[in-house]
């Protein structure tokens, strides 16, 4: 099973972190660090919905835990509820 948003299809996004961006009070550091590839992952929770009056488990993002909250539909859910 992929880290993936079973709603939304959120997935990871691969990025690049860099350190000693500037240096200490505004002076430029001598030796900049390189660029390194770094994994920017999603916020994965599994949860227990409702869905049509029959439970089911899923792995949903933060973002659409709390839209499901709030507006009781997502997507072409229209009656979800989370347990």
């Amino acid at each position: 099973m992929s880290y993936i948003c079973q709603i939304c299809k959120k997935g990871n996004v691969v990025g690049r972190s860099h350190t000693h961006k500037r240096g200490v009070a505004g002076r430029r550091w001598r030796k900049k660090t390189t660029k390194t590839p770094r994994l920017f992952r999603v916020n994965l929770q599994k949860v227990t919905v409702l869905l049509n009056d029959k439970e089911k488990k899923m792995r949903l993002c933060a973002k659409c835990i709390k839209r499901i909250k709030k507006y009781k539909s997502i997507g072409d859910y229209k009656s979800i509820s989370i347990i």
